[in-house]
């Protein structure tokens, strides 16, 4: 029996990702994203909005990541586990399924560790756009793991960012970063230590993976003007900055009830004031106030934004036909009569 064509689901695979990728671009590709994230942040208040769904272990995390508005449907499986470089494996892996909300049915699975990278760098991108100070030329890249090309590219394409400043606990991972920038037409700056690589950067970018309290930068660290870029703290128990430097910031957030659990915020009284990103983006509420304040984009990633990214997945998709049709779904002739279909294929 043949699956009819509503049975099958588009499914996109690590390899049809890459080709999407370079079949647009990379540059193209995150400047499509962050586009995608903006539209869909200015309509926030029409999407269902639940903190993701975490089971933590001790040397890990795997979440579950839900939203919709009233057309679609969306969910990421995610994992954070920092020892798996160690064995050889990925930090994060990921896949999500867009689905219609009227019939139920999905009609987009796909791979979603390359496509987080993607979007969490396109996510940095936005919130830098609305937030870091005026005529930024640099970041320094503190952590130069697998999110690190990204960040950077990210900048530079919505930001435009002509130089990064690198740093890594680990030196290699630097000369990784260093090498695969090379080309990109960004100035890179390999440096020995976090306080040499935020010297005369106006965006600073932290992206550790570590679970555990830590401090990437210290409140000697971090002068006014800047931009921070906190993306490493994402679950209870893992930070990236010293508390004081969060209550010389304005803090900006994702979705609050999420935040203030695995974000750098978790360092605060619960009703510290933060402001929601979306109401920068549509004007409800100010960013950057003047030269001379600290702006912080406390991300943690939201389903918002993942919503996003498949959204242009799928488009892409029917774009392009790189995608392989899966069997997924039973869908018998008669909608009752599942008992009758599973029986007709002994035949």
């Amino acid at each position: 029996m043949q699956p009819s064509d509503k049975a099958l689901v588009p499914f996109v695979s690590v390899d049809h990702m890459m080709q999407l990728v370079h079949r647009v671009g990379l540059a193209e590709m995150i400047r499509r994203i962050a586009e995608a994230i903006e539209e869909d942040f200015r309509r926030w208040e029409s999407f269902d909005k639940t903190p993701r769904v975490a089971a933590h272990s001790p040397v890990g995390v795997i979440e579950l990541m839900p939203t919709a508005n009233d057309t679609l449907y969306a969910f990421k499986y995610v994992n954070g586990h920092p020892k798996n470089t160690s064995e050889g494996l990925q930090t994060v892996t990921a896949f999500g399924l867009l689905a219609d909300v009227d019939t139920g049915y999905p009609v987009l699975l796909s791979e979603m560790t390359l496509l987080t990278a993607l979007r969490t760098a396109a996510m940095s991108a936005v919130a830098a756009k609305y937030l870091a100070p005026k005529g930024t030329t640099t970041m320094a890249m503190i952590g130069n793991g697998a999110q690190a090309e990204f960040q950077s590219i990210a900048m530079q394409a919505i930001c435009g960012i002509d130089t990064v400043r690198l740093y890594d606990k680990d030196p290699a991972a630097t000369v990784k970063c260093a090498g695969n920038l090379a080309g990109t037409g960004l100035t890179i700056v390999a440096c020995s230590s976090a306080e040499e690589a935020i010297e005369g950067a106006q965006i600073l970018t932290t992206c550790t993976a570590d679970k555990q309290y830590a401090t990437i930068l210290t409140d000697n660290m971090v002068g006014s003007g800047v931009h921070i870029n906190a993306i490493g703290g994402d679950c209870p128990g893992k930070t990236e900055l010293a508390s004081a430097i969060l209550h010389r910031s304005s803090i900006f957030v994702e979705y609050p009830p999420q935040t203030r659990i695995e974000g750098e915020i978790q360092q605060l009284d619960p009703d510290h004031p933060v402001t929601e990103l979306w109401q920068v983006i549509t004007g409800a509420a100010p960013g950057r106030r003047d030269a001379r304040e600290i702006t912080l984009f406390d991300s943690v990633g939201f389903a918002i934004e993942d919503f996003s990214a498949l959204r242009v997945v799928h488009d892409l998709t029917r774009e392009t036909g790189l995608n392989l049709p899966l069997d997924l779904l039973a869908d018998p002739d008669d909608p009752r009569d599942l008992y009758g279909m599973l029986m007709r294929a002994a035949g």
